[in-house]
């Protein structure tokens, strides 16, 4: 269990004003998402009724489908990318975003209803990021297994699909994502970020589609996953990954 940190001094308490009504922009970075994103940008609205409305932000990658108009139609601002990329379509949203705190979510992933309060919760207590563990739509028994291990406090089970929160002000002490990496960037990301403030691992879980598990086959999906996070740690090169992961996983978008 990750204990909560020591409260700085002028820090806000999580039912003060300043905790609780935090403006919050929610980045998500898209690329044919077409299918996907009306219904989550629609269960967004209808999950955080009641609080401080969040900024929608859908940051596309140049998508050859409807995903613009769908995410338009349902009430996001659309920015367009100059450059495709998760970790550049992140930090373009974070350029533009309005919040004082960001939260990263894909958009295939449906944080719990309450997510907000939670969030605004934690950074009331002197976290300065986070993010949830996680869950698949799907009841195979590995990826139940798999899901377990994000309640475990190890920067290696940290990946997108669990969100991502954190403060405007540590984000650009940090200058974001790497825009250089096109895989990992978000352990990464949470590795930096971790080493700068306390990190606060939230006790329910993003559901995220098992879609791309489906299409590859749990188990080969799961292996090639293993295989490029042994690589990254090994010192393997972007350009040598990028590689491997556009060979071996099938609809993959990096």
């Amino acid at each position: 269990m990750i204990s909560p940190p020591a409260r700085a001094g002028g820090e806000a308490s999580p039912g003060s004003p300043s905790a609780t009504s935090l403006p919050v922009s929610i980045i998500i970075p898209t690329y044919n998402e077409a299918e996907a994103i009306g219904p989550l940008l629609h269960y967004l609205r209808r999950a955080t009724a009641g609080e401080p409305a969040p900024e929608l932000l859908v940051v596309d990658g140049g998508s050859t489908d409807d995903t613009a108009r769908r995410a338009q139609l349902a009430g996001a601002t659309v920015l367009a990318c100059p450059r495709k990329g998760r970790a550049a379509q992140l930090n373009y949203g974070a350029q533009q975003a309005r919040g004082e705190v960001l939260y990263f979510l894909h958009a295939d992933s449906y944080p719990p209803p309450g997510f907000l309060a939670e969030v605004r919760g934690a950074l009331g207590q002197g976290y300065g990021a986070g993010c949830y563990r996680l869950a698949f739509d799907h009841p195979h028994w590995f990826l139940r297994f798999s899901a377990w291990c994000t309640r475990l406090p190890l920067t290696a089970v940290r990946f997108g699909d669990q969100s991502l929160f954190v403060r405007r002000d540590l984000f650009n002490r940090l200058q974001g994502y790497r825009e250089d990496l096109l895989v990992m960037e978000d352990q990464e990301f949470v590795a930096r970020l971790r080493a700068q403030a306390p990190f606060r691992l939230l006790p329910r879980a993003v559901t995220t589609s098992a879609r791309k598990y489906l299409t590859n086959g749990i188990f080969r999906l799961q292996g090639i996953f293993t295989l490029i996070v042994v690589l990254y740690y090994l010192g393997v090169s972007q350009r040598r990954l990028v590689q491997l992961y556009r060979r071996l996983i099938r609809q993959g978008k990096v």
